[in-house]
């Protein structure tokens, strides 16, 4: 399985996930996922509306959150950023002005400066994204929206139209740097600023 390879901890974060095979299969269960968390957050989380925000986190004027959200201790979130579709926030994620994140999990002391857009995607722990840095989650451009991966040179059909990426612990990736659709980046991996991650697969 993609995950425990890719981010320490997953499981022991979040057991649930233990369930599900693939990443793109997670995503488009998020909300259902995110649901089953809720009744079992502890009582430091003040939770309102499906909506749940630990005491010891910040969470600035002009945010918009969308239910089902999960923002655990030691979170920021900066003014005006917008989270939808289910988000999950592990401890210490910043999320800076601006950003959008929407149907996405993202794991502990993981950053987003600003102006930053993560769809439908998995993201491990101590991850930086540079401001501006674009996470895309759909081919609007073509014909055949089907996201098609590429793992150990097996290229495998998601049946789904949206999903952005599974980024590994530690990876980085530069400012106004974009990832295609259905993008796997092993743990470290470093991403420069401008460049495109093209890792279109299709038999």
């Amino acid at each position: 399985m993609l995950l425990p390879h890719s981010i320490s901890g997953v499981f022991q974060t979040l057991p649930l996930l233990e369930s599900y095979q693939t990443p793109w299969e997670i995503t488009t269960k998020v909300q259902e996922i995110i649901s089953q968390i809720l009744t079992t957050l502890d009582p430091d989380f003040i939770v309102r509306d499906h909506i749940a925000i630990h005491k010891d986190s910040v969470v600035e004027q002009g945010v918009v959150l969308k239910a089902p959200v999960i923002i655990s201790k030691g979170c920021f979130i900066g003014a005006h950023a917008y989270l939808r579709g289910g988000v999950f926030l592990a401890e210490n994620v910043s999320i800076g002005p601006g950003c959008e994140v929407k149907s996405s999990f993202i794991f502990s002391g993981s950053a987003l400066a600003h102006f930053n857009f993560v769809g439908d995607s998995i993201i491990g722990n101590q991850v930086n994204m540079e401001a501006g840095a674009i996470i895309a989650n759909h081919f609007n451009e073509r014909e055949d929206k089907r996201i098609w991966v590429k793992i150990n040179h097996e290229i495998i059909d998601t049946k789904v139209t949206k999903f952005g990426a599974l980024i590994g612990d530690n990876s980085r990736l530069g400012a106004n740097a974009v990832t295609t659709p259905g993008t796997i980046l092993p743990p470290n991996s470093v991403v420069g600023r401008l460049e495109l991650v093209n890792q279109i697969a299709k038999p």
